[in-house]
């Protein structure tokens, strides 16, 4: 590996290997091979296995990263990496155990790019011993307050900007102002790209069920598209922007207004009966909606608000000429007034979806660590 022009002493243990997980090992070996920054990743874990170099320096090199990318490309183990010169293999809770018990915490940074709940007790284990983490994942710090007040007890060594808007300066302007003792009065904004989907064509005259049905087939939703037209994930959102602010707010304090009723839920229809029947008995209620607002020469959006001690996400109707109304596609929006900031608002607008773009937030946040 040549020698980089800018090396971070401290290693990288990155645990995921979906599609986030992948993009940040590609854009890791890019920086490596445009010789700009070295960001040296001593293991990577998924769900069963932990990859770790077999060499002196313990860092796994370029060759081996790709190997891990398209082994995980091609839907395979990790396992399978088992003959491969230079790598070591190992079951993931014991590779985990080894590295929480002989990893030097000052100089080792843990990296959450999962989907999973119980990756909050590995994070607040290193934590306690004086460890950084970076966050895509939004579970550990939408959890339980307790446990988020844990991993974030030391600011200078926590980050969780791919967590809220990808790989946009969400988390770090909040951040900012924040410390500059600037009073937040209230942050609102579309934090879904497929919801800011669906509301793009709902605006440009499709029915609900078509552009769900499109979006689904563009890849834009999860296997199931309730689990974005649920809500949850932009509650995460609001919940992560409230917490930043020094809110003590849990997950069920958030308001959140489903796009589809208990009755069509996963628990009492099924996937195959909710595309095929369900959202089609949604297309007249939520067009209703849409005349609604386009009566009022507005439109409509799926929304976060933080204000006044208070989180709630849903459908508003806004102004098309408003940052929020002139919203298109997949973008991803926020809108943060302030005293500052007032009474025009500061806008941050851009790609709040996809595994490029979360990648590029966490390594960010690495190298960021690193200093």
């Amino acid at each position: 590996m040549a020698a980089a022009a800018a090396s971070s002493p401290a290693r990288v243990v990155l645990f995921g290997c979906g599609g986030v997980g992948v993009a940040l090992l590609q854009q890791c070996v890019r920086l490596h091979k445009a010789n700009m920054s070295f960001v040296p990743v001593a293991a990577v874990c998924d769900s069963k296995h932990m990859v770790t170099a077999a060499n002196d320096i313990q860092v796994l090199n370029n060759e081996a990263l790709e190997r891990i990318v398209a082994t995980k490309q091609n839907g395979l183990s990790l396992d399978t990496l088992a003959s491969c010169d230079g790598i070591t293999v190992q079951p993931a809770d014991a590779g985990i155990d080894t590295i929480l018990t002989s990893s030097d915490p000052s100089s080792t940074i843990f990296v959450d790019c999962t989907a999973s709940d119980a990756m909050g007790a590995t994070l607040a284990a290193w934590v306690a011993k004086g460890g950084a983490i970076a966050l895509a994942n939004k579970k550990p710090i939408t959890g339980d307050l307790a446990l988020y007040q844990k991993l974030t007890a030391n600011p200078k060594k926590f980050r969780a900007e791919s967590t809220c808007g990808a790989g946009m300066p969400v988390m770090a302007t909040v951040r900012r102002i924040v410390r500059s003792g600037d009073p937040i009065s209230k942050i609102s904004g579309a934090f879904s790209g497929t919801l800011g989907f669906v509301m793009s064509g709902l605006e440009a005259g499709k029915s609900f069920s078509a552009v769900v049905e499109e979006a689904k087939e563009l890849g834009y939703t999860e296997p199931d598209p309730r689990d974005d037209l649920g809500g949850t994930d932009v509650a995460r959102k609001a919940l992560i922007l409230a917490r930043a602010q020094g809110w003590p707010l849990e997950l069920s304090d958030v308001e959140v207004e489903s796009l589809y009723p208990e009755a069509l839920g996963p628990e009492l229809m099924s996937l195959a009966d909710f595309m095929s029947v369900g959202l089609k008995a949604l297309d007249a209620p939520i067009q209703k909606l849409v005349h609604a607002a386009a009566a009022k020469g507005e439109v409509l959006r799926y929304a976060a608000t933080v204000e006044g001690g208070r989180c709630k996400v849903g459908v508003v109707s806004v102004g098309k000429s408003t940052p929020l109304g002139s919203l298109s596609g997949t973008d991803n929006l926020l809108e943060l007034r302030s005293e500052c900031y007032h009474p025009n608002p500061l806008v941050l607008q851009g790609r709040g979806a996809g595994a490029e773009a979360t990648a590029s937030g966490v390594l960010a946040d690495i190298l960021e660590l690193a200093d």
